[in-house]
């Protein structure tokens, strides 16, 4: 298991200032946001030869899909993921763009929101969404790599029903604490394990409740929020111990302490678990 951190969090205009964050952070390795090597806004070369040279490991990659807007829970459910018709499209090209890049990067795994899932497998919009995730899955799969559902917009008996149907070895779990409380989707520990045969990543993050249903919660430093680390990390450390852990942060004005104080607060429960 190894202990990256998300490159969009350190909010970096450029390879080299993204490694000197990353080393600001005291970790080596990070997960990293392929769409601006896809699309030309950082060189390919350029960026790996920086992360390489600061001994940098990539452990994963992450892909947005177009037009998603998180204004508010409204404006997500409509735009998230492979949902909106008028992208679909475009998206299904970036995941093969991006598919083709992870290989050549020598990544595994690439992470993703798949867009909110209905319960109701009646619902015609899951047929949809169900039948493209097939199709990106596949554009993955071509590449050798596995693709990732980020959890959260959706329950996590909802997200297994998918991916039970799905029937794609290839299609897993990206697990985010803080988001199942984020979008008021359930209790972090209890869907991991219910999603633990399929998690293929964990995201390190933190949350606390809307005050109000309809509203977004509020990401807050680790070990800070609401998220029950003794027990989530107890079960993550026996039962998904080869599973890769990257620190998000997606809030606050201080990124790089935050991820630094996130590293030290994994490291104390650690310590604190030995003794």
């Amino acid at each position: 298991m190894a202990l990256g951190v998300c490159s969009w969090s350190l909010q970096a205009s450029s390879p080299a200032e993204l490694v000197a964050r990353v080393r600001a952070c005291g970790l080596d390795a990070v997960q990293l946001h392929l769409d601006p090597l896809r699309d030309g806004a950082w060189d390919e070369r350029a960026t790996t030869d920086a992360l390489a040279s600061a001994g940098i490991r990539v452990l994963s990659g992450m892909w947005t899909p177009l037009g998603e807007d998180y204004s508010t829970l409204d404006s997500i459910r409509a735009t998230g993921g492979l949902r909106p018709d008028r992208h679909w499209d475009a998206n299904l090209a970036a995941a093969r763009a991006n598919a083709a890049l992870a290989e050549r990067l020598g990544l595994s795994l690439v992470t993703f929101h798949a867009g909110f899932l209905p319960h109701d497998a009646r619902d015609p919009e899951r047929a949809k969404l169900v039948a493209r995730l097939r199709a990106a899955v596949d554009a993955y799969a071509e590449h050798g790599v596995a693709l990732g559902f980020e959890t959260g917009q959706e329950t996590a008996e909802t997200l297994e029903q998918v991916l039970v149907e799905l029937d794609r070895p290839r299609a897993g779990v990206n697990f985010d604490p803080a988001n199942m409380i984020l979008y008021g989707m359930g209790e972090p520990v209890d869907a991991l394990r219910r999603l633990a045969p399929f998690v293929r990543q964990i995201h390190v993050k933190d949350a606390r409740r809307a005050a109000r249903a309809g509203e977004w919660g509020s990401e807050v430093r680790v070990g800070t929020g609401e998220v029950d680390w003794r027990a989530f990390l107890a079960f993550a450390d026996r039962e998904l111990a080869h599973v890769d852990r990257c620190i998000e942060r997606e809030a606050g004005g201080d990124r790089v302490g935050d991820i630094r104080a996130a590293r030290e607060f994994l490291a104390a429960s650690r310590s604190g678990a030995r003794a």
